[in-house]
């Protein structure tokens, strides 16, 4: 995840112990079964690739 996020190993282990994450330790992968979830998840990326000006995302 570092190496893709362009973050140091440290930072990753730090955002993840901040926030309880264990990855790792997952044994299976839930997609959400919101039929508006793709274009939930669209809406949100569009705003961290292009924010709109003055706004803090």
């Amino acid at each position: 995840m570092a190496r893709e996020s362009g973050l140091w190993q440290t930072a990753v282990s730090r955002i993840w112990r901040a926030f309880g994450l264990q990855p790792h330790r997952q044994e299976t992968f839930k997609l959400s079964t919101n039929p508006l979830f793709v274009d939930k998840v669209r809406d949100i990326d569009g705003l961290y690739l292009d924010p709109p000006v003055k706004t803090m995302v």
